[in-house]
């Protein structure tokens, strides 16, 4: 057995069952052992970054990572942008990067770059094989440190994937969360029932529904608001789950909230800041006089530590009606498409168990408040800004959950970073209704230049928010994906009705 075949037996061995790749000639071998070990799907993105944000999606919804398999580093490179939400939003992601042979370093050939240094912007783990004998334990390494919720990056030489190796046992790692002291617990429990207007800010896998009804739990015992980052990698949201408040994006909003609590219990999230720094704005959005307490970090046990803190307050066994968000769909809205619309059709037309990715930026802001009533679902969200990565988290997801379906719910400008992801959802005839919001503008960047009393943008400014003459419905027919434009909030709902029920991906234009 080579090393790339290897490779791919201690990845099939080690849960891996899906690759989300785009080779090169380094990367050759490893194409050729996905078919010879077998066991672990491959999918073709036309871009590396689909590739990287569909590992991301995927991890989202199965909890585990997807391999992504990469040309050297300009691929990489191409990848970055959507690996820096996955390291923000914790994600378990395998990345694995072909490498020129040993041998052929020294001549400093075209594509050679210092694959390490990239690596190290947006990876937890990361390590460049060196031994064909250790390759085995090398990815089952790499695999085991996804685990912990990060990207995993292992470089392989283009030479040990083509020598034979000794096949060795593989020592198994086992992943040991750091508890939460019972003293920490108390404390935390302390400042919650003492009498102040207090808050539980959450983060990680709580958003699951177990770790949702703990936090009702804590809710009811105490009185305490629950609120969540603004951008939560994973969260269950509907009618019968407590409605979870998200700190706002922008942070003249985002201070007005949180000014109104003493106390600010943390569990797995992060202290608040904002997402830029503004003049006269402070980068901090709690003030110095607010009680702030560390319940969990991310890498901690955080549903344990909830589950203690549950009955160190002496929840109930379960959270009452009150505190779970009663069925409520928003009414059907009429007439010429807004944002404010298109957020309540979509709300009120997306099916029980569907999968949301909301990249729709400055159009998607009312979406989240209309949905706290609607049938519960899962909401994937931009975790770390960094623009193109709706439609490859939904190519992961809809991987990851066949069964259910998935609507990205996207903007034009954002879209168009990793379009080729409409290809790969029509190549493996997967269940993803896009919502393009056609403003045809970076309404965003109109949004922060009115911050700098820009309202009338000049010539040039203009023409850096402007992106008229994009055709979506064309875009999304030449990739294969049945496609078609809404002017209406009519348009919209059949188009909707049309994609729910039929098989395969559809992409609907929403013209405003």
């Amino acid at each position: 057995m080579n090393g790339a075949e290897w490779i791919m037996k201690t990845a099939r061995e080690t849960g891996i069952d899906v690759c989300f790749a785009n080779p090169g000639t380094t990367e050759l071998p490893l194409v050729v052992a996905l078919d010879t070990v077998g066991g672990v799907r491959s999918i073709l993105g036309l871009f590396e970054g689909v590739c990287t944000g569909a590992a991301d999606g995927y991890a989202r919804m199965s909890g585990k990572p997807a391999m992504v398999l990469l040309h050297l580093g300009p691929g990489l490179a191409n990848g970055i942008a959507n690996l820096h939400n996955a390291r923000r939003g914790y994600s378990p992601v395998l990345m694995v990067v072909g490498e020129h042979a040993i041998w052929h370093r020294p001549y400093d050939p075209p594509l050679a770059m210092d694959i390490e240094s990239l690596a190290r912007t947006v990876s937890g783990w990361q390590h460049t094989c060196s031994l064909s004998d250790n390759l085995g334990q090398d990815v089952a390494d790499a695999i085991f440190a996804a685990h912990l919720g990060q990207v995993s990056t292992l470089i392989v030489p283009y030479d040990l994937q083509l020598k034979q190796c000794r096949q060795s046992a593989i020592i198994p790692y086992h992943d040991r969360k750091t508890p939460v002291s019972p003293e920490v617990v108390e404390s935390a429990a302390a400042m919650l029932k003492g009498g102040h207007k207090s808050a539980l800010v959450l983060a990680g896998n709580v958003f699951r529904r177990d770790g949702l009804m703990i936090a009702a739990r804590i809710r009811q015992a105490c009185g305490c608001d629950l609120l969540t980052e603004s951008f939560p990698a994973y969260i269950e949201r509907g009618a019968g789950l407590p409605d979870i408040c998200r700190i706002p994006y922008l942070p003249e909003m985002a201070m007005d909230l949180l000014s109104k609590y003493e106390v600010l219990v943390f569990a797995g999230a992060k202290e608040p800041v904002s997402f830029f720094g503004y003049e006269g704005v402070p980068g901090a959005l709690l003030k110095e006089n607010q009680k702030k307490f560390r319940l969990a970090r991310h890498d901690q046990d955080v549903m344990k530590a909830l589950c203690c803190l549950a009955d160190a307050l002496g929840a109930p066994a379960a959270p009452s009606e009150a505190m779970l968000s009663k069925h409520n769909r928003p009414a059907m809205p009429t007439g010429g498409l807004s944002a404010d619309k298109i957020c309540s059709v979509i709300a009120a037309l997306q099916p029980e168990g569907a999968v949301v990715v909301e990249e729709a930026i400055s159009s998607g802001f009312m979406y989240y408040p209309l949905t706290a009533g609607v049938p519960q679902f899962s909401l994937l969200t931009l975790t770390g800004g960094s623009l193109g990565m709706g439609a490859p988290c939904a190519v992961g997801a809809a991987v990851a959950c066949p069964d259910r379906p998935v609507i990205d719910f996207q903007s034009d400008g954002a879209g168009m970073y990793t379009v080729q992801a409409l290809w790969t959802q029509a190549k493996e005839g997967l269940d993803v209704t896009t919502l393009v919001c056609s403003n045809r503008s970076y309404d965003i960047l109109k949004l922060e230049l009115a911050r700098l009393g820009v309202f009338s943008p000049a010539v040039n400014t203009a023409r850096l928010t402007d992106l008229g003459g994009i055709d979506w419905v064309s875009i999304g027919k030449g990739m294969g994906v049945p496609s078609a434009r809404a002017d209406t909030a009519e348009d919209l709902a059949r188009g909707l009705e049309r994609a729910f029920h039929e098989p395969g991906p559809h992409l609907i234009e929403m013209a405003m």
